[in-house]
């Protein structure tokens, strides 16, 4: 009996982790290969991790009310682990895009401050030591200023009226004031999920990339660009520490930047981190076949996403890897090829994204339900 190790990360728009591997193993359950199936859904950062982790560790929910990204009062949750003395919290539950309607969508006025919010609550009312932040799925472009003005950082402009913490105020920033910052964050650690590698300005930078999928016209994103270059230099005047630098500082519109440059937050290879705080490891050595994927399978994820996180600890143990996605490359790159040794596309016919989309489910379900014939056929030859 063959084990197959299901391992996939969200695809984007349509299913969550869990319910990917889900649909991949009813596939497998229906096809005539003879296997058993674990389920290890995954996440690098993205929205959805951060409840991933929860599960894993068994952690406890905690829920409060803080300001949405477009300052409406919401519920909001994050996690307690390892005895209460963690606190993972997903940036979207909070400020999230999905919080919010497409015409809605703004990032001049979206604010992270509710992320914040959830930071001061488990300070507060929990003494926590250590807060793991994913930060996929933001609404924002504010450098992390939302969440910075809730933990006590101010913002004025050059004549000293302080700002709110939304981009469309801040683009006039003249000074920080970073006295009244919470003292608790800055002796705890703070670690944040990353599964991009952008930095925070120019044409790879939070606003030129991000911006526009969070609904920011061309005009928008030279205001964001400018606003982040802007706190970049003060904040470089005022502490010392270069946001610019930073790899991954782009990550939720600048917010890994902000964080890292002032509450000393620690950017880590979200994947890597996650994997490692799981287990992945002591499970993978099991297996006799790693089943991963994502929406996309491109080069892009070859920049650290998930299911390379997952293929490369299968390479070490010698475990052939099958990739399976909503799209693939036509001609994959031999850097792709050489991490997965079957790259699958999981459509069946041609059809428009948004047919793709609601489709998703039943075409893992064919997809895993083919492979696992084609599998079965080859153990029978052997």
């Amino acid at each position: 009996m063959l084990h197959l190790l299901i391992a996939p990360n969200a695809f984007k728009h349509s299913l969550d982790a869990r319910q990917v591997a889900e649909a991949l193993s009813e596939g497998f359950s229906q096809s005539r290969l003879d296997c058993c199936t674990t389920l290890f859904p995954i996440g690098d950062g993205g929205d959805g991790t951060c409840k991933l982790l929860c599960e894993k560790l068994e952690g406890k929910l905690v829920t409060t009310t803080v300001l949405g990204p477009l300052g409406t009062i919401i519920e909001a949750s994050y996690c307690l682990v390892e005895d209460g003395k963690t606190a993972i919290i997903e940036m979207a539950d909070a400020s999230g895009i999905r919080l919010i309607k497409e015409e809605e969508q703004n990032p001049l006025q979206a604010s992270s401050k509710g992320t914040g919010q959830l930071i001061l609550h488990a300070l507060e009312h929990h003494k926590v030591d250590q807060i793991i932040l994913g930060m996929g799925g933001s609404a924002t472009v504010d450098g992390g200023c939302g969440i910075l003005h809730a933990l006590g950082v101010r913002f004025f402009d050059k004549k000293g009226e302080e700002l709110n913490p939304i981009p469309e105020q801040l683009q006039y920033l003249g000074r920080i004031d970073t006295s009244g910052l919470n003292k608790s964050i800055l002796g705890i650690d703070i670690k944040i999920l990353c599964d991009v590698e952008n930095r925070l300005l120019g044409e790879e930078g939070a606003a030129h990339v991000f911006g526009p999928q969070k609904g920011a016209s061309p005009e928008q994103v030279k205001v964001l660009d400018s606003f982040l270059r802007q706190l970049s230099d003060i904040v470089l005047q005022t502490t010392g520490k270069n946001m610019t630098d930073v790899v991954s500082g782009g990550t939720a519109g600048g917010a890994a930047a902000g964080m890292y440059a002032l509450a000393n937050a620690q950017l880590v290879n979200g994947i890597a981190y996650f994997l490692q705080k799981t287990g992945f490891e002591d499970v993978i050595k099991t297996a006799d076949w790693l089943i991963t994927g994502e929406g996309s399978l491109d080069e892009q994820t070859l920049l650290g996403k998930a299911p390379v996180g997952v293929a490369s600890f299968a390479k070490q143990y010698g475990i052939p890897t099958v990739g399976i996605a909503g799209r693939v490359p036509l001609e994959p790159s031999s850097a792709l090829l050489d991490m997965f040794d079957v790259l699958l596309p999981i459509s069946h016919e041609a059809m428009p994204l948004t047919k793709a989309l609601a489709n998703t489910e039943q075409n893992l379900r064919r997809t895993a339900q083919a492979l696992g014939n084609i599998l079965a056929c080859s153990n029978k030859k052997n």
